[in-house]
């Protein structure tokens, strides 16, 4: 059974990735904060490290992209005004809100890429997978706040008295719209880049059976 490897350049990739998803992290480039959730635009390092590096490289992405998202959470290097009150209140289910739904947010993005790769060009399948990065991110996220804090009250004063999908489309909607419209734009510019550069595989094509 092969395992596959990363070569030099793919590694540098996601060494560049991890560390501008620290800095986003930390600084005004990865956040605009608008209510009570942030805009993010750290979803688009992961959504380029599923592309050159597929699920695998996606999922690494995801969890650094966590692991920032955990240590606001706490207070270490800035704070995030949700993450903060949802440690209060469990740090064992904030860990899985903040890692759970991004791991699996470049698992999807590294699969995704591959399928539409293989019917598209190289600049349609980035923006899909840039456009899936932010929606799918939203998506797994609001759903694990719901199942692990939608009974809390913090949860039920943001929801303002409405059913879930409505408050969760209320609480996210300026930020998801943004996000997803970010997130295309960009990952598809710096995938054609990379893809120039012969950092992205070619897309595997299944041929025709021409036996007779």
């Amino acid at each position: 059974m092969k395992t596959k490897k990363f070569n030099t350049s793919q590694l540098t990739i996601l060494g560049l990735m991890s560390g501008i998803l620290f800095l986003m992290a930390y600084t005004p480039l990865g956040y605009l904060n608008v209510g009570p959730l942030a805009v993010t635009f750290n979803v688009i390092p992961v959504a380029i490290c599923a592309i050159v590096l597929g699920p695998t490289g996606g999922a690494v992405a995801g969890a650094v992209f966590g692991l920032t998202s955990y240590m606001q959470a706490m207070g270490i290097g800035g704070v995030s005004a949700l993450g903060s009150a949802l440690f209060q209140i469990s740090p064992v289910l904030t860990a899985i809100q903040c890692f759970v739904p991004r791991i699996l947010d470049g698992i999807c993005l590294g699969l995704i890429y591959r399928v539409v790769h293989k019917k598209a060009n190289t600049y349609v399948s980035c923006a899909v997978t840039g456009f899936f990065s932010a929606f799918l991110n939203t998506l797994f996220f609001m759903s694990a706040l719901v199942m692990m804090f939608g009974n809390t009250e913090l949860i039920q004063n943001l929801m303002g008295g409405r059913n879930i999908i409505v408050g969760c489309c209320v609480m996210v909607g300026f930020n998801a719209i943004s996000e997803m419209i970010s997130s295309t734009i960009i990952t598809a510019a710096v995938g054609t880049a990379l893809s120039k550069a012969h950092l992205i595989p070619a897309a595997q094509i299944a041929k025709p059976d021409t036996a007779a």
